[in-house]
């Protein structure tokens, strides 16, 4: 037999030994349930916050400030623009376009279940998502709306718009003001909640994932990625380094090297440190990264082996690491996917402004 051939058959049978040597590791559906119970929750019904209370009447109103578009100067840029909900609440772009074909600097993150995270946007710097939609209206690479003033003048001009915001905020004299805007608008997404099988599991039917996802999900508890991904939207729950092992973007291919949290708080310790992104739809969110420069789940679950386990992970791991992550898929609420009818526009905001 050639030494061609032998060495072939030995690499086969070697890799094969791998496979049912790691495929053997998985424990009894009960242990392997009570295990993933220590690491994650359930998607809750519900993500209020006592001073932004929900209402019927509130949420419809963020809904229709959410797809809006004479939020932005140009009047075409809505949240939506940017954080589609028909797409998970992304765009699927590296980095998303603003007013005046402006490319931004980092991917958008998903608006779905991202209300019970830890903070917003990748370096943190807004607490809730309340805060949150107040930026990117006023940001000239965004949606660039010069000033509060003139945001709300606008939305003013519009009289079922002023209707709506008493209706909304009752007890309030002025009510149609920059920050119910935004309390609007975070209203709304605090029902972008997309709960799938994976809940199911959590909730006690082992049967609601495969073998193969089983297997992903005991890896990437046994692997130490749930180390970082935890909790109910599996990550948004702290920030963590990106390039613990090795500088990250050696392996993303990133041109620009983004400081994250640090360029925020200035600390040294907080240098290269993001937020722990949601997994929960992220079959769906790709690009990855917070620069976009990954399309493959597989390509990015292999990267963050490497840079932050220090991990080159084996083909049918990986694999299976993949399954367990396309399983974190949930439904979009049937409500947020039904378009809004939007009041239409006076002489004073009928004409858009793309200066």
């Amino acid at each position: 037999m050639k030494p061609s051939v032998i060495a072939r058959l030995v690499a086969a049978s070697v890799i094969l030994f791998v496979i049912l040597a790691w495929a053997g590791t998985l424990p009894p559906d009960a242990d392997l349930l009570a295990k993933a119970k220590e690491y994650f929750q359930p998607l809750p019904k519900e993500m209020p916050k006592a001073d932004n209370p929900l209402s019927q009447v509130k949420v419809e109103l963020g809904k229709m400030l959410y797809f809006e578009p004479r939020l932005s100067k140009s009047g075409a840029i809505s949240c939506n623009s940017c954080h589609n909900i028909a797409t998970y609440g992304v765009d699927n772009l590296p980095t998303s376009i603003g007013h005046k074909w402006t490319i931004g600097d980092v991917n958008a993150p998903t608006t779905m279940n991202a209300a019970g995270t830890v903070a917003q946007f990748w370096d943190g710097r807004a607490k809730d998502v309340e805060e949150q939609a107040k930026g990117p209206v006023l940001n000239p690479a965004e949606m660039g709306i010069p000033h509060e003033q003139f945001a709300v003048d606008r939305i003013a001009s519009i009289p079922e718009y002023q209707e709506l915001f008493k209706k909304a905020f009752p007890d309030q004299p002025s009510p149609l003001t920059y920050d119910n805007m935004a309390n609007a608008i975070g209203a709304f997404e605090r029902t972008l909640i997309t709960p799938g099988r994976f809940d199911k599991y959590l909730e006690g039917d082992t049967s609601a994932l495969t073998q193969t996802e089983k297997e992903g999900l005991n890896s990437f508890i046994e692997r130490g990625c749930a180390g970082c991904h935890f909790g109910p939207a599996v990550g948004g729950t702290e920030f963590d380094k990106f390039g613990i092992y090795k500088p990250y973007h050696e392996l993303t291919g990133s041109t620009k090297l983004d400081e994250g949290r640090f360029d925020v708080t200035k600390n040294e310790a907080d240098r290269f440190m993001f937020k722990v992104p949601v997994l929960r739809n992220v079959s769906r969110t790709y690009p990855y990264f917070h620069d976009g420069t990954v399309w493959s789940l597989k390509d990015a679950t292999g990267i963050m082996g490497e840079t932050q386990l220090d991990e080159k992970i084996p083909e049918p791991e990986l694999e299976a690491l993949v399954a367990f992550l396309n399983s974190l898929t949930g439904e979009i609420p049937k409500a947020a996917l039904q378009l809004p009818v939007l009041p239409p526009s006076t002489e004073q905001t009928s004409k858009p402004d793309v200066s």
